[in-house]
């Protein structure tokens, strides 16, 4: 009877430090949402890319991502901050910017626009002034 009641203490002692000092659970739903979620995401760096290329790699990457379903892009333009070329008379100071001249691509593309909706600037812990978010529509399959 000692063995018992002495169970029953520890267990009792046991549960009262677990609740003083729970340790860390993880939920594992949370875990399978923000999974879910992650997979839903992509994220292109187009630091070094001309208007040209970047064009022609948005217009895969879309296309890419609606297909496999990715509900949010971010593209990371950068500010522009290198590409100031006032010099030239024959360029525009703001569409020689990737982060002016990629929504401009994608708005005159019907086959890209009928898939996005909506593109903006992304939050400044995800790159501000220097990064798009782009969100599309589901793709069923």
């Amino acid at each position: 009877m000692k063995k018992k009641q002495k169970e029953k203490n520890s267990d009792q002692k046991d549960w009262e430090e677990f609740i003083k000092n729970p340790p860390s659970i993880q939920d594992k739903d949370k875990l399978i949402s923000e999974n879910v979620n992650q997979k839903r995401k992509f994220k292109f760096d187009f630091h070094g890319y001309s208007i040209n290329q970047a064009n022609s790699k948005v217009n895969e990457i879309l296309l890419k991502c609606y297909e496999d379903g990715i509900s949010e892009i971010l593209i990371v333009t950068g500010k522009g901050i290198h590409s100031d070329k006032e010099d030239n008379v024959y360029t525009s100071k703001d569409y020689n910017k990737l982060r002016n001249t990629i929504p401009d691509f994608i708005e005159n593309n019907t086959e890209l626009s009928s898939k996005i909706l909506n593109i903006k600037q992304a939050p400044k812990e995800l790159g501000g002034e220097g990064a798009l978010i782009i969100k599309l529509k589901n793709f069923i399959k």
